[in-house]
């Protein structure tokens, strides 16, 4: 196995499930308090009513009336201690919260006056009430003039003029333009993903898994921003770092996009993704560069296995995003939107969820300049490469195994067994990080390898074309 036959490894494993939240114990609904408030219960006043006659209309002021109320006042006798009759004074009761039983007839009054002035209270109170409810649905239907409306105000003027720079805005309106959306089909199946314009003669970038089913006389068609169609064909592509270029015909007024540099990406910094997810022409989304020089394993086999050293974003990237471009807020492009990460879907069934968590890779726009310029100048991509097996030693780093006669590690004095735990400055855990790391570089780079032991060797690297299978 050569150093382009790393074990395939997944830039993160499976995450443990969340813990469940806190269960609040269901506790019994309180039990009403009880009239009195002191935990026994309330005994209702039960004076006798005298009765009237249906047809003797009752009067307050006759004789009748006068001796019914003076008696029921009598009968109702003393309030135990701790209750208190209102507007009077129990200064004996012991100390404790003060209860008040409302009685259920008020007492007698002696003045015709009183019997009249409370008679005028209690139908003051009732119209009070209905007044006030009156009162209150007129204020609310009709005070201050008509009411208003938002479906009669004017539209608000029209937006005119440039974007803020710097803007998702902006760079949604410069690149939008440049953004293609590939229909394949081949014998073995259908798809479609995404591209973007590198010429106006309709040279056009992409990923190899997007258009590697029509290569075998399938077919592409490239559809554009203006509703404008043509058909592509492949130029070359490169399944060990996923790039692929097509060419479209029978289309004229293409507008390429600008190539931005990814070796001065910055953690954190503003990030715009577009293509067309699930078939949605166009579609942007935006976040952040999450990290950078990921190790990511996207698939493949041999030494064709695709590893890339991945720009991680958090910018929503979906299937059919794949081959489009991931752009600064400058609206250059600094990647190209290749793979996301899906975690196993919550039933357990072992299937991927396919869908957005937030963790999506791009191929550096570095990588795939240096691919995408090799592929339109000779048809085939340019593989950088040392001539060693390589796998992931079990103390970390990556371990070479049987090293190709006259290859770079060769002549640079690598020997099998050497564990390589740095390459310049970057940190070599695993073998797909060494691969990885590789091929991100140009064939006649000379890099420094650091050893296990602290040795460090110098390397020039090697090229050799890929001949996809």
């Amino acid at each position: 196995m050569t150093e382009n036959d790393a074990e395939k490894a997944r830039p993160a494993g499976d995450r443990p499930e969340a813990e469940q939240s806190a269960n609040w114990a269901a506790q019994p609904a309180p039990q009403q308090p009880d009239a009195t408030g002191l935990g026994g219960h309330a005994t209702p006043h039960t004076g006798a009513q005298q009765a009237y006659p249906a047809e003797q209309q009752y009067n307050p002021w006759s004789p009748q009336a006068q001796q019914t109320q003076t008696q029921e006042h009598q009968a109702q006798g003393q309030y135990t201690q701790g209750h208190q009759i209102p507007g009077q004074q129990t200064p004996f009761t012991q100390p404790g919260p003060s209860v008040y039983a409302v009685p259920q007839q008020r007492q007698a009054q002696k003045s015709t006056s009183g019997k009249l002035l409370a008679g005028v209270a209690a139908i003051a109170l009732v119209v009070g009430g209905v007044a006030g409810g009156t009162v209150g649905y007129l204020t609310g239907d009709g005070s201050g003039g008509s009411a208003v409306n938002a479906l009669d105000a004017p539209k608000p003027a029209q937006q005119t003029g440039n974007l803020p720079a710097g803007s998702v805005e902006a760079v949604a309106q410069k690149l939008s333009p440049s953004v293609v959306e590939l229909q394949v089909s081949g014998r073995s199946g259908a798809g479609e993903g995404s591209g973007f314009v590198l010429s106006t003669d309709g040279y056009v970038l992409t990923n190899n898994h997007v258009v590697e089913v029509a290569a075998g006389g399938g077919q592409i068609q490239a559809v554009f921003q203006d509703g404008k169609k043509g058909t592509a064909t492949v130029v070359g592509r490169d399944p060990t770092t996923d790039i692929a270029v097509v060419k479209v015909s029978g289309v004229s007024g293409l507008t390429p996009v600008e190539l931005g540099r990814s070796d001065d990406l910055r953690v954190g910094q503003p990030v715009v993704a577009i293509g067309s997810p699930f078939e949605l022409t166009g579609t942007v989304t935006s976040g952040i560069v999450s990290a950078l020089n990921r190790p990511v394993s996207a698939g493949g086999n041999g030494d064709q296995t695709t590893v890339m050293s991945a720009v991680q974003t958090d910018a929503a990237i979906n299937p059919g995003n794949s081959g489009g471009p991931l752009a600064n807020m400058a609206g250059q492009v600094i990647g190209i939107n290749s793979a996301i990460y899906s975690p196993k879907s919550a039933q357990g069934q072992g299937g991927e969820s396919g869908g957005n968590v937030g963790i999506g890779f791009a191929i550096p726009i570095d990588q795939a300049r240096r691919t995408a310029d090799d592929i339109i100048n000779t048809g085939q991509a340019t593989q950088t490469f040392i001539g060693a097996r390589v796998q992931t030693a079990p103390t970390g780093g990556a371990q070479l195994g049987e090293i190709t006669p006259g290859s770079p590690a060769e002549k640079a004095g690598l020997k099998s067994g050497d564990v390589v735990t740095k390459l310049d400055d970057r940190s070599i855990p695993n073998a797909d990080a060494l691969v990885a790391e590789i091929r991100t570089r140009a064939p006649n780079d000379k890099v420094k390898f650091t050893l296990s032991g602290g040795k460090v060797i110098e390397v020039t690297l090697g090229g050799q074309p890929v001949t996809p299978n």
